[in-house]
């Protein structure tokens, strides 16, 4: 049995993939987890290759390394593909308006989270795709409460509360009615 929770979220500079993985560690850290997160980035400033790894456990980590993501968050085609063989029994969480091609052969679960179009959508700019996705991951990943979840997000980041507050909401009923598959989840 399993005692950590790995998530992998990758994407390209200012999706806000850090500040996921920073609001993810901090949400865990408060619920008594160990956490470790590790980044790495290209050299840009905005629209290069951005990755983060979380693991958290009750138990200590031994390694900091993603071995076989629980969930893997995919907010680019070019991060889909280059991480996409390591989920296994995990679940791979995508944004449509940047995967636009899936591998059908993969034995994992792959659910589409329209983030970045709903952003748009519901508050008219794309900056609140991420929290969209924290609200999804906090519905699925049962070791998170989603109140500590909304919390973390309030304080790490600073403005825009209401429209954070609704955009988590939001994401967190998006797959509420189908989330059998979930890890975790029965």
């Amino acid at each position: 049995m399993r005692t950590r929770t790995e998530i992998l979220a990758s994407g390209f500079g200012g999706q806000g993939v850090v500040r996921l993985g920073q609001i993810l560690g901090e949400a865990a850290v408060k619920q008594g987890y160990r956490v470790t997160m590790l980044k790495s980035h290209g050299t840009e400033m905005r629209g290069g290759y951005v990755r983060s790894q979380i693991v958290f456990s009750k138990e200590p980590i031994d390694s900091p390394m993603i071995e076989s993501p629980d969930y893997f968050v995919a907010l680019s085609l070019a991060a889909y593909k280059a991480f996409k063989h390591l989920v296994k029994d995990g679940m791979i969480l995508y944004d449509p308006a940047f995967v636009v091609q899936l591998d059908e052969g993969l034995a994992c679960v792959q659910k589409a989270v329209p983030a970045k179009d709903l952003s748009v959508e519901k508050f008219g700019r794309p900056v609140f795709a991420n929290t969209i996705m924290l609200g999804v991951l906090a519905n699925l990943v049962e070791a998170l409460d989603p109140g500590i979840v909304l919390q973390s997000i309030l304080h790490v980041i600073p403005k825009y509360h209401e429209e954070n507050k609704a955009a988590f909401e939001l994401g967190y009923t998006l797959l509420a009615q189908n989330t059998a598959g979930a890890p975790g989840k029965t």
